[in-house]
């Protein structure tokens, strides 16, 4: 169990520094629901030289390759809350680096999804 922890926290943390640098890049880029068909094309082609989107990019492959090693000796159904703690992760993250107001309801609504995660980890002790 040690072990997974750990990984997952590893996992949990590149997964949630990418989608931080995917937002903030993102947001570099400019809103593209408003966007012809042509300006889509030339973000997507800016999109693709982004340090801040590449590097986020990265980060999720990084997700991706320690969420399968956690799979391949974990239960989906004790490893899959733990990637809830992201939202502990993103709603710091998000607030210092991207400048977003966290409510207090959200802060709570992140605590309860934690005392689950605990409630779900402590379950799978064997």
């Amino acid at each position: 169990m040690f072990k997974t922890m750990i990984v997952m926290f590893l996992a949990v943390s590149a997964g949630t520094v990418g989608d931080i640098l995917l937002a903030k890049g993102m947001k570099e880029m400019g809103d593209i629901s408003a966007m012809n068909l042509r300006g889509i094309l030339d973000t997507a082609t800016r999109a693709l030289t982004n340090p801040k989107l590449i590097f986020g990019t990265s980060m999720l492959a990084v997700f991706f390759f320690l969420w399968l090693a956690v799979l391949s000796w974990e239960d989906l159904s004790v490893a899959l809350p733990m990637q809830a703690l992201n939202y502990v992760l993103v709603a710091f993250l998000s607030q210092y680096f991207l400048g977003e107001v966290v409510s207090p309801l959200r802060w709570a609504g992140t605590v309860l999804v934690c005392v689950g995660v605990m409630m779900i980890t402590k379950s799978s002790v064997h």
